[in-house]
């Protein structure tokens, strides 16, 4: 049985907008390595876990399907956000 990773989905680097970054994902880790196929050389394995994204409203929701289901996991807290202030009249110092 493999475990799973439950961690908050960070925001997207190419946009501002912080939709859906309040969400919590369970993840499952790799059971297998990755092989390349010998006909087409793309990289794939037999584990199927690794194709499952479940998203929940909390971490506690989360949490609770992992026990629930009898699911080891890990939880990746989300890096601490700091602001970085500035204003426009900065450009010019």
């Amino acid at each position: 049985m493999s475990t799973a990773r439950i961690f908050q989905r960070p925001k997207n680097a190419m946009q501002s907008g912080k939709a859906r970054t309040d969400h919590w994902q369970l993840e499952f880790e790799p059971g297998e390595a990755q092989r390349p196929d010998p006909l087409t050389g793309w990289a794939g394995s037999g584990d199927t876990r690794g194709q499952i994204r479940l998203g929940f409203p909390t971490l506690e929701a989360a949490t609770a399907y992992a026990e629930r289901e009898g699911i080891a996991y890990t939880v990746v807290s989300a890096p601490e956000k700091t602001l970085k202030l500035q204003s426009y009249a900065d450009n010019f110092k």
